[in-house]
C-alpha cells in the first residue's frame, strides 16, 4: 500500500484569506472541506490545505517554502505583481542581487520564491514547480518510499523527488538543518491509497516514522525522521 501526498496543510489565523491569496497566485478554485479551505491539485501537482489556528508563529516559516516558475522574466515581473497585489510582500532572506530568484512572503509570512525563466532543475513542472524543504537527505529518502515517488536528485547530501506522474517536485536541502522550537505551522498530509488507515501507519512506522497523537477526528499524527510531523487522515 502506497500513501499519496493529499495535501501541504497550513496553520492560519485566516484560513479562508490565506487560501484566496494562493488561490490567485495558482489560478485554482477555494473548496470548502470540513471548515477548512481547499486548493486541490491534479496529477502530479500539490494541494493545499489551510486550517484555522491560534498558533503563534516562531521564527520564519521557512521550513518549508515553494517556488513558482516562470516562462519569461515578463511573467516573472507579472507574479510578482500580482502577489503584491493580493497582499504579499519582499522578503530579505540575505539573497544577493545576482540571484534571478524573487523572495516574496505571502499576507501571513509564508516565504515563496518566483524562479527565474530557464531553470533547469524545474524545466516541465507546473505553475508550483517546487516544494523546497529544510531536511536530511534521510528524510528526503523516507518521504521517496512512503509516497512511492523516485528519487529525481541526490547529491551532496540534497535530495529530490517527483511523482511519476510529473509536476511538483519536493526537495530536502540537506544539513545543517534549522533546530525545531515548536509544532511546525506546514505539513504533510496523507490519505491511505487503498483505504487502511491502520496499516498505512504501521507501515510508514516501518519506515522509520514515530507515532505521535491521535487527534479528535481521528487523524493519526506522525513525525518524519527529522521529527516533523505529518498525518495520516482516515476515510
Amino acid at each position: 500500500m502506497i500513501s499519496r501526498l493529499l495535501t501541504v496543510t497550513y496553520d492560519a489565523h485566516n484560513a479562508a484569506g490565506l487560501a484566496q491569496f494562493w488561490a490567485g497566485m495558482l489560478g485554482r478554485q477555494v473548496v470548502e472541506d470540513a471548515g477548512d479551505a481547499l486548493l486541490p491539485g491534479e496529477d502530479g501537482q500539490l494541494s493545499l490545505r489551510f486550517v484555522p489556528s491560534r498558533a503563534e508563529q516562531v521564527g520564519p516559516n521557512r521550513r518549508m517554502h515553494l517556488h513558482l516558475t516562470s516562462a519569461s522574466h515578463d511573467d516573472q515581473q507579472h507574479t510578482v505583481a500580482t502577489a503584491l497585489r493580493l497582499g504579499g510582500s519582499h522578503l530579505d532572506v540575505g539573497q544577493r542581487p545576482e540571484e534571478g530568484h524573487i523572495v516574496l512572503a505571502d499576507p501571513e509570512g509564508n516565504e515563496f520564491c518566483v524562479i527565474e525563466p530557464g531553470n533547469a532543475f524545474l524545466a516541465g513542472c507546473c505553475l508550483l514547480g517546487e516544494l523546497a524543504c529544510d531536511g536530511t537527505r534521510e528524510v528526503g529518502l523516507f518521504w521517496s518510499e512512503a509516497l512511492g515517488w523516485p528519487l529525481v536528485w541526490d547529491q551532496n547530501q540534497e535530495t529530490a523527488i517527483q511523482s511519476p506522474h510529473g509536476g511538483t517536485k519536493v526537495a530536502w536541502g540537506g544539513p545543517p538543518v534549522a533546530p525545531k522550537e515548536a509544532r511546525n505551522p506546514q505539513r504533510f498530509d496523507l490519505a491511505p491509497a487503498g483505504g487502511d488507515q491502520q496499516a498505512e501507519v504501521d507501515r510508514l512506522v516501518s519506515l522509520g516514522a514515530t507515532r505521535l497523537e491521535v487527534d479528535a477526528d481521528g487523524t493519526v499524527v506522525l513525525a518524519d525522521p527529522d521529527g516533523n510531523e505529518f498525518c495520516v487522515r482516515g476515510n
